[in-house]
């Protein structure tokens, strides 16, 4: 599997949202591989990516991306951190492998309890041909992205780089409505076992026209320990358009649950 390996430190593990590429994320990556050892990959689906794909396993392959991940760089544990669709992935790994989990974080993350909308079962009837509607209906993410960079210069720029980077990393509207299927489909584990240390980062309610923040916060009910933060000036794109406010929040908690893990071990 093809595993990007960034930075010292900490360990981390970063899972990519619906569309599946790591690169949407990169500015978020970098930021945090400044403070932390950070690997992330593309979902196991995509091409290139090298992991192995069974459709009749379904939703599990991406769980067990995290632990292919974990084996190819050597590490027993490490903190587990979720975007979006990823955060199901994430807390799913958990719940299953507490003893290789050092700590989770779901950022702006679908909760296990989840299921398609209006408007997701309206793309997933024709995701090819609707594709160019979808990508309109995309504009609806700029009020965010000008929340983060105020100024009509700064946001455009702002908007144009994330656009650029989409193109250039584009998405598949196929593969898109196949894991929205493969995670209705699947069998959740409970939640409610999970002790690691757990982070619940959200942006404002007003700005994450993805994934309503109140869904998100749904894990500290099913995670009553869980911390919640709220990356101010954000939507659901907090670590892509503020990451450096991103990395700011996620490496200290990443370092403070590794260091206390280490001490528990020593002890």
């Amino acid at each position: 599997m093809n595993v990007v390996d960034l930075g010292s430190g900490p360990p981390i593990i970063v899972i990519p949202g619906i569309q599946g590429r790591w690169e949407w994320m990169r500015p978020g990556i970098e930021a945090l591989s400044s403070h932390c050892r950070v690997l992330t990959f593309s979902l196991a689906d995509e091409p290139g990516c090298g992991a192995s794909f069974d459709e009749t396993a379904g939703f599990d392959c991406y769980v067990e991306q995290v632990r292919a991940a974990m084996d190819g760089a050597g590490l027993d544990k490490a903190t587990v951190c979720g975007v979006s669709y990823g955060g199901v992935i994430a807390s799913a790994f958990a719940a299953r492998h507490p003893e290789r989990t050092n700590a989770l974080v779901l950022v702006s993350a679908l909760p296990p309890t989840w299921m398609p909308d209006d408007r997701v079962r309206f793309y997933m009837r024709a995701p090819r041909l609707l594709t160019p509607v979808f990508l309109l209906a995309s504009l609806r993410m700029f009020p965010e992205i000008a929340a983060a960079h105020p100024g009509v210069v700064p946001s455009l720029r702002e908007a144009r780089r994330h656009g650029w980077n989409v193109l250039t990393h584009m998405f598949s509207p196929t593969r898109m409505a196949r894991r929205v299927r493969l995670l209705a489909a699947s069998r959740q584990p409970d939640l409610s076992g999970i002790r690691v240390p757990t982070l619940v980062l959200t942006g404002d309610p007003m700005l994450d026209r993805v994934v309503p923040v109140r869904a998100t916060r749904e894990y500290a009910r099913l995670i009553p320990h869980a911390r919640v933060i709220t990356l101010e000036r954000t939507g659901h794109l907090g670590l892509i358009t503020r990451p450096q406010v991103f990395a700011g929040i996620v490496a200290p908690f990443v370092a403070e649950v590794t260091r206390d893990g280490s001490r528990r071990r020593v002890v």
